[in-house]
């Protein structure tokens, strides 16, 4: 059967008349009207500030890394904190009651050199920046909580550097130590940024930089490096976790001491320390290289060398640290003339320097195994040197010629070639090596760490002021508490040597001595910009605290911070510092928890259309102000959203 269908009756449309109401409407969306009218009104609400007190709804602190006032926002800087928005709108639709704070990092060399090259104050270029910045990050609609926001080049924060400086003073983990710092002949002390180019130029002057020793401030952060390699209970990212496990280097092993042989221009009798993790292969010792730097290379060196050797170390200080270290250039040494007497045979062993061994590395010296290190096969191979192997597999072939270091390790390698402890697994044979030295107060088990304290001393001017003066009857002495923040002046001349003002600055050098009343000199060195992001999470929970740096009440109950987003670049800087300082205030009291961070996130780098990396020298960077300018602050943040993995970046 088939249906009939009745045909739709046509109706004539009926004008209406608009409502006056919408005759006025916007025909068109402009983002340019309608969302800086939408974020005027959330601040004037308050509407993302956060009641720390609240104990009705769990706290949910929620962080990115602060950013430098350079000048402008880039499109990084909006791939780091959108998707850190969208996760803080999360939260609170979930109940959570959601800390979303935003601060500046201020100090540190850009606006110094600004300041340098246009004549003006670092304080005004970073601010004018601050401003701009803030107007940027409103504009993206994000919902900082701006009421807790700080500013690290402002006293009121810098104070409480100086304040934790001179607890860390009194509890041991400060320290003044001599130390290398690069130096310009016409420029004095520069900074590693400064010095330019393969033969180390100085970035002002041209002059070939050198290195100096002098005196500076260190934090032990090597007291907690046992500390610093444990990561349970912390989601971070695994390259995040190994690049600091790395960095701490924990090596087991033992110390040695060889003594260096009479010769003809010296009576020997020095000890020089080695630290090994292999001291089965004491036997395979050939040679012995110090660091360019070691104390004793000056007294060792045969006069017949002492021309060559003192021309081959000026060259070495002059290397930066990472080309010593590569591995793809060619070894280069010198014999100094002397000798040293391997302490398990009693052989003389020449002494060689080679700069790719470092003065802050161990103990500056070396012991030389080639058969078993591939750099001391290189190098014994370059210079002529035995290579006598001293540990095998069951049944190897002891006539056979090494072509290349034996570094494949297995569980059934034992000693050979070494006397009465050959035939021995090899892991027990070096103890018995040791212990058989350890007898004769030569040797001793030994736990060292590739880490080295941490320098804070800064030969600049606009940083936080260490808070010391130095008296001539007195020595170093704090600055007491009461006079807490030692300001940086407001006037600062860069005129002259081009070195740190404040060494020119008779009226902020000279002061009274606070424990004897006599004359004095301040501290000229400021701290490094780190100290200024080791700890700033916590001053968001009390920024206008004034008897302290942080509420215990407030860091135990919003710290560690839940989810923490940055680059992964600051895997061994700034991440590393602030797991110790958190550690470290709370071993003087200031809070509970010993770590800052609970979830770490690294997101990845915005790419130009060229696909490399946005930098202005390659002019494919997009500024954020014009896209929403022509899109809208809601169209770029959808756009970041999906434009990919968060981890990953992209184009």
């Amino acid at each position: 059967m088939t249906e009939t269908v009745e045909p739709i009756e046509t109706v004539e449309p009926i004008e209406i008349a608009e409502p006056a109401e919408r005759r006025n409407r916007i025909e068109r969306y402009d983002p340019t009207e309608i969302e800086p009218r939408w974020q005027a009104r959330w601040s004037e609400l308050g509407l993302y500030e956060t009641d720390l007190h609240d104990e009705t709804r769990p706290p949910y602190y929620l962080l990115t890394m602060y950013p430098y006032p350079s000048g402008d926002l880039h499109i990084g800087h909006w791939y780091i904190k959108t998707p850190t928005d969208a996760l803080a709108r999360f939260r609170r639709m979930h109940g959570d009651n959601v800390f979303f704070p935003i601060g500046f990092d201020a100090f540190g060399l850009p606006a110094e050199n600004a300041a340098i090259k246009n004549g003006g104050h670092p304080f005004t270029w970073t601010m004018q920046n601050i401003e701009n910045m803030r107007r940027q990050l409103r504009s993206m609609g994000a919902t900082f909580a701006w009421d807790s926001e700080v500013v690290t080049a402002d006293p009121a924060y810098y104070k409480w550097n100086q304040w934790l400086f001179l607890r860390f003073l009194e509890a041991g983990l400060a320290y003044r130590a001599l130390s290398a710092v690069d130096w310009c002949p016409n420029d004095g002390t520069l900074a590693r940024e400064q010095v330019e180019g393969p033969d180390r130029r100085c970035w002002r002057c041209g002059a070939l930089v050198e290195k100096r020793d002098l005196e500076q401030w260190f934090l032990r952060t090597t007291r907690y490096a046992d500390e610093l390699l444990d990561f349970s209970g912390l989601d971070w990212p695994e390259p995040i976790k190994i690049q600091q496990t790395n960095w701490i280097g924990r090596s087991e092993g033992a110390e040695i001491d060889f003594e260096v042989a009479p010769d003809d221009h010296q009576p020997g009798g020095d000890k020089v320390r080695v630290f090994t993790t292999r001291p089965d292969t004491l036997f395979g010792a050939t040679f012995m290289v110090l660091s360019p730097e070691h104390r004793l290379v000056g007294k060792l060196t045969h006069p017949d060398r002492r021309v060559e050797v003192e021309a081959y170390v000026a060259q070495a200080r002059r290397r930066p640290e990472i080309e010593r270290l590569s591995t793809d250039r060619e070894k280069t040494g010198l014999a100094i003339g002397a000798e040293a007497i391997n302490p398990i045979n009693d052989e003389r062993i020449p002494i060689f320097i080679a700069d790719y061994v470092l003065a802050g590395y161990g103990t500056g010296a070396i012991m030389g195994v080639p058969a078993h290190d591939e750099r001391d096969f290189e190098f014994a191979q370059r210079f002529g040197l035995e290579i006598r192997r001293v540990i095998g597999a069951p049944g190897y072939d002891a006539s056979a010629a090494l072509e290349s270091a034996f570094i494949a390790h297995s569980s059934d390698e034992i000693v050979v070639n070494s006397g009465a402890f050959s035939g021995r697994p090899a892991g027990e044979g070096g103890a018995a090596i040791v212990a058989a030295l350890a007898e004769r107060g030569l040797a001793e088990p030994k736990v060292t760490y590739r880490l080295r304290d941490w320098l804070v001393s800064r030969q600049r001017y606009w940083g936080t002021p260490i808070p010391v003066v130095y008296c001539e009857r007195d020595g170093v002495v704090p600055v007491p508490d009461a006079d807490l923040p030692v300001r940086l002046p407001e006037t600062v001349d860069y005129a002259g040597s081009g070195d740190n003002p404040l060494n020119h600055d008779e009226a902020f050098l000279r002061v009274d001595c606070p424990r004897c009343g006599g004359p004095a000199r301040r501290e000229t060195d400021t701290m490094d910009t780190f100290m200024d992001s080791s700890w700033y999470w916590f001053r968001y929970l009390s920024p206008n605290k004034d008897d302290g740096p942080v509420d215990k009440a407030m860091t135990d109950r919003w710290t560690p911070v839940d989810q923490y987003t940055g680059g992964a670049e600051h895997a061994v800087m700034h991440l590393m510092y602030s797991r110790f300082f958190t550690k470290a205030m709370a071993d003087i009291g200031l809070m509970t928890e010993r770590e800052p961070f609970k979830r770490l996130f690294n997101q990845g780098q915005i790419l130009g259309a060229d696909g490399e990396r946005m930098s202005k020298s390659r002019g494919n960077v997009q500024d954020p102000d014009e896209l929403v300018r022509r899109y809208g602050a809601d169209t770029v943040r959808l756009f970041l959203m999906f434009m990919g993995p968060w981890d990953q970046g992209g184009p």
